[in-house]
């Protein structure tokens, strides 16, 4: 398994459009990717999953992948949190 932390910068926080390019990143990868703010689990293949965390400007999510292409799939979505959350 690898992850990594994330402190969100957008304004809005993860809102619909973010979300929604984020499940069309994570849909190629064979992991199971997740999101985790506090005590809650979303399937980043979700957006109601990831749109149920609430995830606000200044909080911080940790993004984690496990599978076959685990490596490849962290590394991207670091730069994808990047420029886009």
């Amino acid at each position: 398994m690898k992850e990594f932390n994330y402190t969100l910068t957008d304004p809005a926080g993860i809102h619909a459009r973010p979300a929604s390019l984020l499940v069309k990143k994570t849909q190629p990868y064979a992991s199971e990717i997740s999101l985790v703010k506090e005590d809650k689990t979303a399937n980043a293949k979700s957006m109601l999953s990831i749109m149920g965390l609430s995830a606000k400007n200044g909080e911080t999510v940790t993004v984690r992948a496990e599978g076959a292409d685990e490596e490849t799939a962290i590394a991207e979505l670091e730069t994808f949190f990047k420029e886009n959350l």
